[in-house]
């Protein structure tokens, strides 16, 4: 089971990675895009740390409810592309776990399907089209069928960063067919979708 202080501690981790990753997330995108996806990231990962500082989540307190809340703070501080889907994955969460005190595995893996779900239909994205969606969607399926399969919470957790790390290196041959990238056609092939970048290390900081 998974406690209130350890989703405040896992958002936190979340927030400093995004801040971290701003150079590395600026030049990938500087390749196939406008080159500020790092700046974006790093500002939502400033309000995600701001959120979990002033907002204690105590034994007993609803976890969906701090996630959708979560997601807000994030939308406003990135109101970007990727801040509006980061934001809308955080928010499909926290409604699949209303009244939630604990996690479990079970609702874990829907959650993490909710989240793929939102991205998807938010960015009217598809597993081929070289976005998050080509690591957020292979994750989220091994993560389920591990859990499923009865597999312990850490094995899975594993599966599902080999599966997003696998769609990550799978996206670099593809051609960015949504958003910016889209525009700048044959470039983004043989290059890393920062997207997919940004999932693999969202997700292991989540897990870690």
């Amino acid at each position: 089971m998974i406690t209130p202080s350890q989703v405040a501690e896992a958002l936190q981790r979340v927030g400093q990675q995004l801040i971290a990753l701003k150079d590395t997330l600026n030049e990938l995108d500087a390749a196939v895009g406008d080159g500020d996806l790092g700046l974006s990231m790093s500002k939502g990962g400033e309000a995600l740390l701001e959120f979990v500082r002033a907002t204690p989540l105590n034994d007993g307190d609803d976890i969906g409810k701090y996630l959708a809340n979560a997601g807000m703070a994030f939308n406003r501080a990135a109101p970007s592309t990727m801040g509006t889907l980061l934001a809308t994955a955080l928010m499909r969460m926290g409604k699949e776990a209303k009244g939630a005190t604990m996690l479990d595995a079970a609702l874990l893996a829907r959650m993490l399907t909710a989240a793929d779900q939102g991205i998807q239909e938010r960015g009217k994205a598809k597993p081929g089209d070289k976005t998050i969606v080509d690591a957020l969607h292979p994750a989220a399926e091994a993560f389920a069928s591990a859990i499923a399969a009865g597999a312990a919470l850490p094995e899975a957790a594993q599966a599902m960063i080999r599966a997003a790390e696998q769609g990550r290196d799978a996206a670099v041959a593809l051609r960015s067919n949504v958003g910016r990238a889209s525009w700048v056609g044959e470039r983004t092939v043989n290059r890393l979708d920062p997207g997919t970048v940004l999932c693999v290390e969202i997700l292991k900081r989540l897990v870690q």
